[in-house]
């Protein structure tokens, strides 16, 4: 500690006499030492990356391709300043460089060494060659593992020793043994196979496909093409069938969708159409012989003025013979061999007269030369499709439909119009592209379909509404007739109730009379009766009852038709 404080303490003292500017520069030297470590630091702790191509790439959209396919396999890239195309570790670059050669990626002009690139130090030049053709070796045995599927890959590159003479010189060979993970489509796929051979050619200069030889583990020659020629014609036949399935599904789906609009789904139910394409190559080569125009047609002429012909007359010729007398054949002085061609001897002394008349015009016909390579033509389109009439429901005269014996309701069928067919018909032939001349065939057809099932369950379904609405109308009569009982029973009981109600009031009343007639009689007769609390409380009540009837007659007959609507 007491060190430290030392240290500080002539540190302190040391700053103290330093002027501004040598403080400012040990300051600036400070700055600088801490930057530079944090510059150390943070490329020491940057991942490395390592080039897939050691050349730069300058044509952008080639880099952009090889940068997209590189992100499409899950690798991150960088592009560097000089547009070098950089990823994350060896063994991605490995597989890169080889499904960039496979696919054709590597740019145009780009030395093929510089993917395989490895400099090595040597002493000599035989030992140099040595160690380039095992690297070499090394480096392409690397890239054809990296490929998935791949298990295992042995490569023999055989270097011929160099000849005085080109005819005398050997060709560089290559052997491939690969060893296939299960399951791998490699030898089965032939886009594989010809991007590892590519990889071979562009490796090794002088290298040619057919001095490579590729082979799994069992010995199968995976690059004979020759021999997988038949393969190929399978694969070839199948996608030619495919493509006609797909041109078939096209315009059912689109012929049937049609015609279901306009005649309903439930008509019309299916469509068969038939493709005959001849997928055979050709080159044809026609002559057609064309008319001449003599005169074009005027422009803005409201009819066509101008004059075509068949041919024009270039020259013409004629010679004119005429023979009279007997014919003589001069022979010269006798005893000399005459000069007389052998046919003119022949024709010595003969007697007759010739006239011929010959007449010869040369015309010109103009034509054209057409040259046509086709690939594959169509031969016939057939299309057959059927169309069900309509049917309905027979009703009886109080619009009930009619009930066959049976127990089934009995339907009427109404064909398809002939001229509805017709007119399906060339709907059917505009949306195939009907040609007549092609052999093309469209069928429109009115069959009725089989709706037995059909009709049993709607037969079915209409009987059950009809049972139904039986047992309802049964069970709504019955409660009609319940809710009538019900209520005339109501009534004789409300009936019997006021009967008895006004047998009791006139009970009642003759028993009130009874009472007061005898009261009435006792106080006459001076007599002192004594009642009860009861008859009090009954009188007092009548007498309330009374002198409320009176005071308000209104609200006492309101409470009587109460009463009277109540009972």
């Amino acid at each position: 500690m007491e060190f430290l404080q030392r240290i500080l303490e002539q540190v302190k003292g040391l700053w103290g006499k330093w002027s501004l500017i040598q403080k400012l520069v040990l300051g600036g030297i400070a700055v600088i030492l801490v930057a530079g470590i944090a510059a150390l630091v943070s490329v020491s702790s940057s991942p490395s990356m390592v080039p897939v191509i050691d050349a730069p790439i300058t044509d952008e959209d080639m880099r952009d391709r090889i940068i997209t396919r590189i992100n499409q396999e899950g690798y991150q890239s960088s592009v560097s300043a000089n547009g070098t195309v950089m990823v994350r570790d060896e063994a991605a670059a490995r597989k890169m460089r080889v499904i960039l050669i496979r696919e054709g990626l590597i740019p145009q002009g780009t030395d093929p060494w510089s993917v395989f690139d490895r400099e090595r130090w040597t002493v000599t030049d035989f030992e140099r060659n040595v160690n380039f053709q095992r690297a070499q070796t090394q480096m392409v045995r690397e890239h054809i593992k990296a490929l998935k599927g791949v298990d295992d890959a042995d490569v023999i590159i055989t270097f011929p020793k160099d000849t005085l003479f080109l005819q005398d010189q050997n060709p560089v060979t290559a052997s491939v043994t690969l060893t296939l993970t299960p399951g791998s489509d490699i030898g089965e796929d032939r886009k594989k196979i010809e991007g590892i051979q590519k990889i071979l050619e562009k490796a090794v200069e002088g290298l040619k496909g057919e001095n490579i030889v590729i082979i799994d583990q069992g010995g199968r020659i995976l690059n004979d093409f020759e021999g997988t020629k038949d393969w190929d014609e399978q694969t070839l036949v199948e996608r030619q069938q495919k493509y006609t399935l797909q041109m078939e599904a096209k315009y059912r789906a689109l012929v049937l969708a049609s015609l279901q609009n306009t005649f309903s789904l439930d008509r019309v139910r299916d469509l068969n159409v038939k493709y005959d394409i001849d997928w055979s190559k050709k080159s044809i080569s026609r002559t057609e012989n064309l008319a001449t125009t003599v005169k074009s047609r005027t422009p803005g002429l409201a009819y066509d003025d101008s004059v075509i012909v068949e041919s024009i007359p270039l020259s013409e010729s004629k010679y004119e013979t005429e023979f009279t007398g007997t014919g003589f054949n001069p022979e010269g002085p006798p005893g000399v061999e005459p000069n007389v061609m052998p046919a003119m001897k022949d024709m010595s002394n003969i007697q007759g007269t010739v006239k011929q008349k010959v007449d010869q015009t040369n015309y010109s016909i103009g034509n054209e030369t057409t040259e046509e390579e086709r690939k594959f033509q169509m031969d016939r389109v057939t299309v057959a499709v059927n169309i069900d009439g309509k049917w309905k429901l027979k009703y009886d005269e109080k619009g009930n439909p009619v009930i066959l014996p049976d127990k089934s309701l009995d339907r009427e069928y109404t064909p398809v119009d002939p001229e509805e067919r017709r007119e399906a018909e060339s709907l059917v032939r505009d949306a195939i592209g009907f040609d007549a001349a092609r052999g093309d065939s469209v069928t429109v057809t009115n069959i009725a379909y089989d709706r037995t099932s059909q009709f049993a369950a709607e037969d079915a379904a209409f009987f059950r509404k009809q049972n139904i609405q039986n047992t309802v109308f049964v069970f709504l009569v019955g409660l009609a007739i319940l809710l009538v009982a019900f209520v005339i029973f109501r009534l004789v009981t409300k009936a019997i109730e006021r009967q008895r109600l006004a047998a009791e009031e006139a009970l009642a009343r003759e028993r009130q009379a009874a009472r007061e007639r005898a009261l009435l009689e006792a106080e006459q007769e001076g007599v002192e009766v004594s009642m009860s609390v009861e008859e009090r409380k009954r009188m007092e009540l009548q007498e309330n009852v009374i002198s409320l009837a009176k005071d308000h007659p209104e609200d006492a007959a309101q409470l009587i038709r109460t009463w009277l609507l109540e009972d």
